[in-house]
């Protein structure tokens, strides 16, 4: 027996085509929507992970930037201390000066000198004197020069002969002077600046002077 189907198949086909179509659209769009939700929370918790990385670098710089104003801070009250200790140690310079000064002549003093008179202005000293002899000052000269501590750049201002009458106003030490002397004695006077030696071998450098 021959069967013949006399229903319209290719509108049901069609029809069944579009319906495959539909649910392959559907499917696609829940996939894709899917995908879409996925990548957002995905992306959400690498803007959360990023917003607490941040926020911990925020207070770190707020760490550091306290911690530097702590460093300043300190900077200034050392500075400030150094400040006080180098005032202090020229407070203590100057009050033992004098007495560096006149050590520092005695021993640069050459037998065949006598001083009569120190005077300090401004950066330096004048030394008033007798001497034996030319030779002598120039020995005097060169040991202030080259051997002392706390003078330096001596300056010859005056050399003159000197007639032995002046002995009395020299006292005791300088009339045995000018009796063991020669009949010819000479009066100087010299200028030299004073200078403060440096710690640990450093150079030493002028500093004003104050009166003793």
């Amino acid at each position: 027996m021959i069967l013949i189907n006399l229903l319209p198949y290719r509108e049901a086909r069609r029809r069944e085509r579009k319906r495959m179509f539909f649910v392959a659209l559907g499917g696609s769009v829940a996939v894709g929507v899917g995908i879409v939700a996925v990548w957002l929370t995905v992306l959400q918790d690498l803007r959360a992970a990023q917003q607490s990385r941040n926020d911990f670098l925020r207070q770190q710089v707020a760490v550091l930037e306290g911690q530097i104003k702590d460093i300043a801070t300190l900077r200034v009250e050392i500075e400030d201390l150094n400040a006080r200790r180098r005032e202090v140690e020229s407070l203590q310079t100057y009050r033992n000066q004098p007495v560096h000064l006149l050590q520092e002549l005695v021993r640069q003093t050459p037998d065949g000198v006598y001083l009569t008179a120190v005077r300090q202005v401004a950066d330096g000293i004048t030394v008033s004197g007798m001497a034996q002899s030319n030779e002598r000052v120039s020995e005097l000269l060169r040991n202030l020069g080259r051997n002392a501590v706390w003078l330096a750049d001596p300056e010859l201002l005056e050399i003159q002969a000197a007639a032995p009458s002046v002995a009395p106003e020299t006292g005791a030490a300088g009339g045995a002077l000018l009796a063991a002397a020669p009949a010819r004695l000479f009066q100087f006077s010299l200028r030299v600046k004073v200078r403060r030696p440096a710690p640990e071998g450093a150079p030493a450098t002028p500093v004003p002077g104050r009166p003793a």
